[in-house]
């Protein structure tokens, strides 16, 4: 609640340029937002894990560059090999916000891109079918997964 009252006082203090006098009326507004803020919230299902967050922003952001560059290299070097395809690779996250994040996640992966979702499976354009797309992906779940907090269950087969 005090994080609340802080954010809505400065927001209160920005809009109305510091005067002192509106502290008057700005009193009653910012007890009034936070009172209503809170009532209007929706409870989260979800939380991040630390530790899966100090993880997958380093992976993100060295996956996003190899994906920036095996685009760039394909754009510059037609005999670069494409084999384009789509790819059915079946999801262990369960459905909800873990899942919908790494769908859209998917596009960080070198030559991939989230195509459909077909309740548990995931379809993925590929643009190289010599690419491990599967361990891949399942290395990006892990790590969904981990950032969520969650456990995955086993692969059969």
């Amino acid at each position: 609640m005090l994080g609340r009252l802080a954010v809505f006082a400065l927001l209160w203090w920005v809009l109305t340029d510091g005067a002192a006098d509106a502290w008057v009326i700005g009193a009653g507004v910012i007890l009034l937002a936070a009172g209503v803020s809170l009532a209007l919230r929706q409870p989260c299902a979800w939380g991040l894990s630390l530790g899966g967050v100090l993880r997958f922003v380093p992976f993100f952001c060295l996956q996003s560059v190899r994906g920036g560059i095996d685009v760039t290299r394909r754009a510059f070097s037609p005999s670069l090999p494409l084999e384009p395809l789509l790819f059915v690779y079946p999801l262990l996250l369960p459905p909800g916000t873990a899942r919908i994040f790494l769908l859209n996640t998917v596009s960080l992966l070198p030559g991939t891109l989230s195509a459909d979702l077909r309740g548990d499976q995931l379809v993925v354009h590929g643009l190289d079918g010599t690419l491990p797309l599967s361990r891949d992906l399942q290395r990006l779940e892990s790590y969904v997964a981990a950032l969520f907090g969650l456990r995955l269950g086993g692969r059969d087969g």
